[in-house]
């Protein structure tokens, strides 16, 4: 017997309202598997709204702050989520799926 996962809520569009937080990293190609971004999740370095997360089942809403380390592993990287994805596309569609913040400089903060 198979289990199949429960789709996620949708507005009237049809638009989805959330998406699993493994599932959208991995549609906005933070990572090259979906295992992966799972395996990324449960070391426990991303967060969400700055609530530290280690579930991949976590769910994501458009609006939603993500921390997370830049691809270096030097720095942090903070992106909104600005949309989600039915599938995986390409690198200029992924792109669409969130908005980098900039960071702020504590010392030129006024």
């Amino acid at each position: 017997m198979s289990r199949r996962p429960s789709a996620a809520p949708v507005t009237q569009d049809g638009i989805a309202q959330t998406q699993r937080l493994d599932l959208w990293l991995w549609h906005a190609r933070f990572a090259r598997s979906r295992n992966d971004c799972g395996e990324f999740i449960a070391t426990g370095h991303v967060r969400i709204n700055r609530q530290r997360t280690v579930k991949a089942h976590a769910q994501v809403h458009i609006g939603d702050v993500l921390t997370l380390p830049s691809p270096d592993r030097r720095t942090v990287m903070v992106v909104r989520v600005a949309g989600f994805a039915r599938r995986r596309e390409g690198a200029s569609a992924a792109r669409m799926l969130y908005e980098i913040i900039p960071e702020i400089d504590e010392k030129h903060r006024e």
